[in-house]
């Protein structure tokens, strides 16, 4: 059985403990950076990197299957502004992604840990927050979606909170970039919101 071929946009490290100049496996390492967090299988990346080939985008996945799918994706696509990278999102964006780094960062359904023991598990607390923060450029933008309601309120006063960000309009994704989990739960009422980080005065 011949084994499945890797991914040649998928982001490889020998450090995991300083930042990453992820901008520099790119073929235009100054154009401005978008991160997926939680990219799935690259439906949002494929559809999103081909209307704007002057952006460079990052999807981060922790599952080895997701990130394989996702990369051959957008390889297939011809998507040379497209990056993979397996790790967990808050380790990635907390201790791997520089400082005054990134343009926008895009949050799709993230995991819930829906049961009460569970919830120190979840993505968005006010450590994260400094991270967004610190990794931000000034005016950079960050996007929120879930269906889990009692998750989205929390993020959403999280963020609303935070005198560091202001609120801007949503960001709804056109159908093409819609994820796979948007598509499966699509019956449901979908909670957004986004956020950009306060320019320095």
């Amino acid at each position: 059985m011949s084994k499945k071929k890797k991914t040649v946009l998928r982001v490889m490290c020998d450090n995991w403990l300083d930042p990453i100049d992820f901008k520099a496996e790119f073929p235009t390492p100054g154009n401005p950076l978008e991160v997926d967090i939680g990219s799935g299988k690259g439906r949002f990346l494929a559809a999103r990197s081909g209307k704007y080939p002057d952006i460079n985008f990052l999807g981060i996945e922790r599952q080895l299957g997701r990130i394989n799918s996702s990369g051959r994706r957008c390889e297939r696509a011809g998507r040379e502004n497209c990056r993979v990278f397996r790790m967990e999102g808050y380790y990635a964006i907390n201790y791997l992604m520089p400082s005054d780094y990134v343009a926008n960062y895009y949050f799709f359904f993230p995991d819930p840990w829906p049961k009460d023991r569970h919830h120190d598990n979840r993505l968005f607390n006010p450590a994260f927050m400094n991270a967004l923060f610190r990794t931000l450029e000034s005016g950079g933008g960050l996007h929120v979606s879930s269906d889990h309601l009692p998750y989205f309120d929390e993020i959403y006063a999280l963020l609303k909170a935070d005198e560091r960000f202001e609120e801007i309009e949503a960001f709804v994704p056109d159908a093409d970039e819609t994820t796979d989990f948007e598509l499966i739960f699509s019956y449901k009422k979908i909670g957004r919101c986004s956020f950009r980080k306060k320019n320095r005065v």
